[in-house]
């Protein structure tokens, strides 16, 4: 992923929590101490449905190897963008969406509502923005 400082929604930018960086190492079926990372981190991103600006929290997720030593390598490691984030939530201003639960839906929105609010700013606490297609 390459990290630009303009928003350009056309470019399917996240925005992520830095600090939330988590996976874990698996032998791989060769051994020899082969293994992958499966790491996720958490993100947000603005997406256009049928014509309508919508606010979303979810995560990235890669395997990878080397494991990477912080979230900023993670991010640069990540070059497969084809699934982009997994969403688990999202807000049209208007209703929610995802399948969480209640107290869940409320953190959601907690972030989505002023996301939403103040669009194309990144949200407190994230950094923005990461996208997986090469700069102009």
């Amino acid at each position: 992923m390459i990290r630009e400082d303009r928003f350009l929604i056309s470019r399917k930018p996240y925005a992520v929590d830095l600090n939330s960086l988590r996976g874990s190492r698996t032998e791989t079926p060769q051994g020899r101490n082969d293994y992958y990372f499966a790491g996720r981190i958490d993100a947000v991103w603005f997406r256009r449905r049928n014509g309508v600006t919508v606010a979303c929290i979810g995560e990235l997720w890669d395997l990878q190897h080397p494991e990477p030593a912080d979230a900023r390598q993670f991010l640069e490691q990540h070059e497969d963008g084809r699934y982009g984030g997994d969403c688990h939530g999202r807000w049209d201003g208007t209703s929610y969406w995802g399948n969480v639960t209640l107290e869940q839906q409320e953190r959601h929105l907690a972030i989505l509502r002023p996301m939403l609010a103040n669009y194309p700013q990144v949200p407190p606490s994230f950094d923005g923005w990461w996208t997986f297609q090469a700069g102009r």
